[in-house]
């Protein structure tokens, strides 16, 4: 028998979007919110007005790097800069900036989110007000 697991609904992605749309609207920030699914493959995304059109690449590698490395993509960064710097050659990992959180439902992460625009842990905060608009209350 085939092992299930949770995924990323398109309906979900919405809520992602919405959610974190509004805590960037909240605080006036101008950033970018990527959504993919586990494999990186981009699901949705949300460029604000006023923001720079480099953090459009940023975010989504950000959340590719949170997906395929199954953690956060400050892990990556906290790596690199704790003086492991060969670790910045790791293939198909661009985004090793705070700022992309991996979505994980029952130790599987289905997907991540990216954000890019503003300071990284603003970012990741973004992200995780995104994220909280799927995932059961705690």
């Amino acid at each position: 028998m085939l092992a299930n697991k949770p995924y990323l609904r398109q309906v979900d992605v919405q809520k992602i979007l919405d959610a974190a749309n509004a805590y960037a609207e909240k605080h006036g920030w101008a950033v970018t919110i990527a959504v993919c699914d586990d494999g990186g493959h981009l699901l949705g995304l949300i460029r604000r007005d006023g923001c720079a059109p480099v953090s459009s690449y940023i975010a989504q590698d950000k959340a590719r790097s949170a997906a395929m490395g199954k953690r956060e993509s400050k892990v990556y960064e906290d790596i690199i800069n704790n003086g492991r710097t060969a670790f910045a050659t790791v293939p198909h990992i661009k985004g090793m900036l705070e700022g992309g959180v991996n979505i994980d439902v029952d130790g599987h992460t289905i997907g991540a989110v990216g954000v890019s625009g503003v300071k990284s842990a603003d970012d990741a905060g973004i992200a995780r007000a995104g994220i909280a608009a799927i995932l059961p209350k705690s």
